[in-house]
């Protein structure tokens, strides 16, 4: 895949989740990525996969103009953003020019950092994963883990109140409101207590410092602030530790302790794609190691959401559980957490449910 391929290629997936700007800053940036330009250089130069399902390039450099945006470092650009009326073509054309020739150290520094939107609406997906799982295993208490948890606002799952036709899940009274298009059966109801979040990532985000911040929001679309707002008031609640560390070091020393009456559910969600081999195998090794002493009454969820080749189709669901290693496909979720196929079982193969006290 050649850079200006990857640009559009990324340029059709912004626009069919609904960001029509960026989708049009990446495709008139596909024509402006010839050789000359440091931060060009360094993309061509950009070893293995640059598209979507590799480094996603486009976005780190989409992420970078915001960036600027944002900061208020370059004015030219910042008029042609949202909430601004529609600027011509050659006019964001000369705006993109003299950021990608007068900003290069900001770009450069974003080009850093895979994209970490820590995207708040598809902690649902968690929310209805930990009611399942408790109704399964007539467990209340968890331990919550995330795999390249940025900021670690999805570790904080428990604490968003999701909207539903069916029902409402977690405190009514939370700043952080998930309402997705919800396809499939109704969650159980149940009590949830999460006793420990901790999270991982190479490169974490303090969601408290105003620089972090800047770059957390950075990665979410101008067109749609209602992301950005959301974000925010996830960043407000944020109390997770995140931790700087490769994901599978970190795994492993995570599920070496059994916690009896407790259910350790492991999260990633468009994070697998940016691990390297090793990482994979470190990963793999620790879920298999603590796998084999999870017991039914300290059970371990591996829960996984990354893309496949099914492009706008969201991405799977896939929970994996120890003991036994079942693999259940709970269905799919848009990569913005806007609609979620819920396919959950009844139970548990070869497990019958056990029935939680329903919420008072």
């Amino acid at each position: 895949m050649t850079l200006s391929d990857a640009f559009l290629d990324q340029a059709r997936s912004n626009r069919s989740l609904g960001s029509p700007f960026t989708a049009r800053v990446l495709t008139l940036l596909a024509d402006r990525l010839a050789p000359g330009n440091p931060v060009v250089d360094r993309m061509n130069d950009w070893p293995g996969d640059i598209g979507n399902r590799g480094a996603s390039l486009a976005l780190r450099l989409l992420g970078g103009l915001h960036w600027l945006v944002l900061a208020g470092d370059c004015p030219d650009l910042a008029a042609c953003y949202p909430p601004n009326p529609r600027p011509d073509d050659a006019t964001l054309i000369a705006a993109l020019d003299r950021a990608l020739a007068e900003h290069q150290p900001t770009l450069m520094r974003a080009l850093d950092y895979p994209p970490q939107t820590n995207e708040v609406r598809r902690a649902a997906v968690m929310i209805a994963t930990a009611h399942w799982l408790a109704e399964q295993f007539g467990i209340s208490r968890f331990i919550a883990s995330e795999l390249g948890a940025a900021a670690g606002l999805n570790l904080m799952w428990d604490k968003y109140r999701l909207d539903l036709a069916c029902g409402v899940f977690g405190p009514r009274s939370s700043a952080v409101r998930l309402d997705p298009e919800w396809r499939g059966p109704c969650p159980p109801d149940a009590e949830i207590e999460v006793i420990d979040r901790r999270g991982a990532d190479l490169h974490p985000i303090d969601p408290h410092d105003p620089d972090d911040a800047l770059r957390l929001t950075s990665y979410l679309w101008p067109d749609q602030p209602w992301r950005i707002e959301r974000a925010r008031a996830a960043m407000a609640l944020a109390g997770a530790t995140v931790d700087k560390a490769d994901a599978g070091d970190w795994l492993a020393e995570r599920l070496a302790t059994l916690h009896p009456g407790t259910i350790h559910l492991v999260t990633h969600t468009v994070a697998w794609q940016y691990f390297g081999e090793e990482t994979y195998t470190k990963c793999t090794a620790a879920f298999d190691a603590a796998g084999a002493r999870a017991t039914d009454d300290a059970p371990l969820a591996r829960l996984s959401m990354e893309g496949d080749d099914r492009k706008g189709e969201g991405a799977p669901i896939i929970l994996t559980i120890w003991p036994g290693g079942h693999v259940i496909k709970l269905g799919r979720v848009d990569f913005h957490g806007r609609w979620v196929d819920w396919n959950a079982p009844a139970h548990l193969p070869g497990k019958p449910r056990k029935k939680l006290k329903p919420k008072e």
